[in-house]
């Protein structure tokens, strides 16, 4: 199958400076961080546009239950409060991230019509831990897990979902964890009192999704060589015998060495090795046809998230010079 070449498309929007959460690590500064790396890299000019808005309700319903939807809802109307000791809601948090969830969708549109081979929505706030029935660890849509089900809904069998966030995406694992459309691969890390405490390489799903879920936990302070050995002893042999017609990603760059949360040592060359990976994944599957979408997630300091994005969106393009040691 024939697919579009030229550069990644980036969803972005000033909305995204909405939900404004204060001193809080997930914040608007965040947004703002990216923004002047990729400008200042010159990697902003030339690109597709791709018209996005908010996620409907009938495309968020595939994932979260509605009771949840209207409860954060209505907290947001009362003007906001907290959904846990980590969650923040505020009177446009809603509509925030369920445009983050439209960027998501829109994506997947894109890639699947044809328009583009690779997107990244570089929306907030991140989703990945966001169950069907609860916020949480930041979130509150899943914005990967919508986008997965959409393409579903679209006609795909086969979706590949990558999460290299530094913490488990327990709310992705949950919403595919039953089914075999749906492979969830994660690699992160894992330990006593690490947030949020799931992700063990023996969750590996259950009834027609049983070895549908990769988790490959990882031990704290590993680098870029440790993530590239996950990759390359479970995640890409699985992916390959899943044969995936798209591939999303939950990119989280809190496992980047000057991370405040994270505790590893991943650096910007080790987050491209990992987006060359998955593009070559997508290249070389005939049925993928290069079809990527990148959904971003956690990374909470925001000099080394604008560097190690800038980075990825390199790798995405093409660029071979952006993988380490010639690899």
């Amino acid at each position: 199958m024939a697919h579009p070449s030229g550069p990644t498309a980036l969803l972005r929007s000033r909305a995204f400076l909405g939900h404004e959460t204060g001193g809080h690590p997930e914040n608007p500064r965040r947004v703002l961080a990216i923004e002047a790396e990729l400008e200042r890299a010159g990697l902003l000019a030339d690109r597709p546009a791709v018209p996005f808005g908010p996620a409907p309700f009938d495309a968020v319903a595939r994932v979260h239950d509605h009771r949840y939807v209207e409860e954060i809802a209505a907290a947001a109307e009362r003007g906001g409060g907290m959904l846990d000791a980590d969650t923040i809601v505020e009177p446009d948090s809603v509509e925030v991230a369920l445009l983050a969830a439209g960027a998501a969708l829109a994506g997947v549109d894109a890639v699947l019509d044809g328009v583009v081979s690779r997107a990244f929505a570089l929306g907030r706030p991140p989703g990945h831990h966001a169950t069907p029935a609860r916020g949480m660890g930041f979130c509150l849509f899943n914005s990967v897990a919508i986008a997965a089900a959409h393409a579903l809904a679209r006609g795909l069998d086969r979706v590949l979902i990558v999460d290299w966030d530094v913490h488990h995406g327990n709310g992705t694992q949950d919403a595919f964890y039953a089914t075999d459309r749906v492979l969830f691969c994660s690699v992160h890390r894992h330990g006593r009192g690490f947030y949020p405490g799931t992700g063990a390489a023996a969750e590996r799903g259950t009834g027609t999704g049983a070895g549908f879920t990769i988790n490959a936990p990882l031990p704290p302070g590993q680098d870029d060589a440790a993530y590239a050995r996950a990759f390359a002893d479970r995640i890409l042999p699985a992916a390959r015998a899943f044969r995936p017609e798209l591939i999303l990603v939950s990119a989280g760059f809190d496992a980047h060495a000057a991370d405040p949360l994270g505790g590893m040592n991943v650096t910007e060359a080790g987050f491209a090795a990992l987006a060359h990976d998955l593009v070559a994944l997508a290249e070389d599957e005939r049925r993928a046809a290069g079809r990527l979408v990148v959904v971003l997630e956690g990374g909470y300091d925001p000099r080394a998230l604008g560097r190690s994005v800038a980075a990825v969106v390199r790798a995405l393009d093409g660029e071979t010079g952006s993988r380490p040691n010639g690899q």
